[in-house]
């Protein structure tokens, strides 16, 4: 059996292969990985090198040429799929010589339980489902058409979803594992249980993939590939906005704390070096100049006195925000070497310390945990309250602030239209050396609802930080000198 792909007629890219070559590192330059000249030089040895005959090496030789983190592999590869794609138009089924009547006839047409049952025989017969038999490739692209096909306001497109939801991935899955553990009858032990549930789940997982890439291929060549540029490729971890991530992007972004912290180290470290010898000290200039008629031939420069200060950490671990602040706290974790002494609280509608639970060799995921389980977060209803947070603050931690403290409000404002408490926290912000909000909401949607943003800005510098990308930016701004 073959697979026969059909090309529609489509305008070649502009500039020919170079010219397509180009687009792709513009996508990848517009999802936020960065691609120099020379990578893109690379890029195109590479192509020169392999050429389009087999796509898995090109693949795997352009990410060599162009990427620079393992963590921008997701994106890379979905881009890699919309602009190298494995087929142009659809696939069609071609039977070969002596095959059986039912490989001939193909898939049912809307026979749901028939195309599970060839689905399941197909998987069955793959031990290596990375191996992409053709015939599942084409069985994919008919599930693809026959169930994933609808009419949108801008013609026909496909949905990944509906072409799911026919295949119904978790019955699919219990049957393949049924299969998986019949040669050892009733009587599997947990080792060969364990292994054949990882087994069923990772075909489970790469077929979902499989359908979501037919539907984002056929979809860019019916709408384009802005279109799916726009809503189907994955984005970077750091560019993810704190408020919209899921549980797996927050884990995603987990992971480049420690980047980002070495990035903001070796930064800092710099700026230190260049501030090392310090400034002109004019009044010593020019009395030493006294020797030589008032000429100032030899400059006197200051000696640096590099101080590291304080911080205090203030932040909300309500559910609105709480992924935003554990991040944020994990980043400052990481960097707590640039400081004399970090203190963390935290506060739903009541503040508590915290501080204990980050020590140097402490587990950040269980610490973030810890917090709401002990520490005296809230006492009400569960919902922020800035105003009796800042209050709670103000009267069991009234000494810690001083002109040595750097203060980190991290929070989204919203009050639930409670007192804010705006002259406490003008007392907080002048009892300290500096005073920064971070804040995870877009700058158009402060002063909205119940925000009282607009009431904070009056006392403290507000910045937005809606992406670890942007955090970071925020932070290096902060950091000391």
């Amino acid at each position: 059996m073959a697979v026969r792909r059909v090309r529609p007629s489509q305008p070649l890219a502009p500039h020919g292969l170079p010219g397509h070559l180009v687009g792709f590192v513009e996508a990848l330059r517009a999802q936020g990985i960065s691609v120099g000249p020379s990578e893109t030089v690379d890029a195109g040895r590479v192509l020169t090198v392999l050429g389009l005959g087999d796509r898995e090496a090109l693949r795997h030789g352009l990410a060599c040429a162009v990427l620079r983190r393992a963590d921008h592999r997701e994106t890379y590869d979905a881009l890699f799929d919309l602009w190298w794609p494995a087929a142009l138009g659809g696939r069609t089924v071609i039977a070969d010589e002596g095959a059986d009547e039912d490989a001939q006839d193909g898939l049912p047409p809307e026979d749901v339980e028939a195309m599970r049952q060839m689905l399941l025989d197909l998987l069955a017969e793959n031990p290596d489902i990375g191996d992409m038999d053709e015939r599942l490739v084409a069985m994919i692209a008919q599930i693809v058409e026959a169930f994933g096909r609808y009419n949108s306001s801008r013609g026909p497109s496909y949905s990944s979803y509906q072409a799911l939801k026919a295949m119904g991935l978790d019955e699919l899955e219990g049957r393949l594992l049924a299969g998986l553990l019949a040669p050892h009858h009733d009587d599997p032990t947990p080792t060969q249980e364990q292994i054949a549930k990882a087994l069923a789940a990772q075909k489970i997982t790469q077929l979902r993939r499989m359908v979501e890439g037919e539907t984002k291929r056929r979809t860019a060549e019916q709408l384009g590939r802005d279109h799916v540029q726009m809503y189907g490729i994955p984005q970077l971890a750091e560019n993810v906005e704190f408020l919209r991530a899921s549980g797996d992007q927050l884990r995603q972004m987990r992971k480049v704390v420690g980047p980002l912290a070495r990035m903001l180290a070796t930064r800092l470290a710099a700026r230190r070096r260049r501030a090392r010898s310090g400034a002109i000290d004019l009044r010593k200039t020019l009395r030493k100049s006294m020797s030589t008629g008032g000429v100032p031939i030899d400059v006197v420069l200051r000696k640096p006195r590099p101080a590291r200060p304080e911080l205090v950490v203030l932040c909300d671990v309500s559910g609105s925000v709480a992924g935003f602040s554990h991040f944020t706290l994990q980043l400052v974790h990481a960097l707590r070497q640039q400081f004399s002494r970090v203190r963390v609280f935290a506060f739903i509608d009541t503040t508590d310390e915290v501080t204990h639970l980050f020590g140097p060799d402490a587990d950040l995921a269980v610490a973030v945990q810890r917090i709401t389980r002990e520490a005296g977060v809230y006492t009400r209803d569960g919902h922020s309250d800035y105003g009796n947070a800042f209050v709670s603050f103000a009267e069991n931690f009234h000494n810690v602030l001083s002109p040595r403290s750097s203060l980190l409000v991290l929070g989204d404002a919203r009050t639930n239209y409670r007192n804010p408490a705006v002259d406490i926290l003008a007392h907080m912000v002048s009892a300290s050396r500096h005073a920064h909000w971070l804040n995870p909401e877009p700058r158009h949607l402060w002063g909205s609802g119940d925000s009282a943003t607009a009431r904070y800005e009056d006392v403290i510098t507000m910045h937005e930080c809606r992406s670890a990308k942007q955090l970071a930016a925020v932070i290096d701004q902060l950091l000391p000198v």
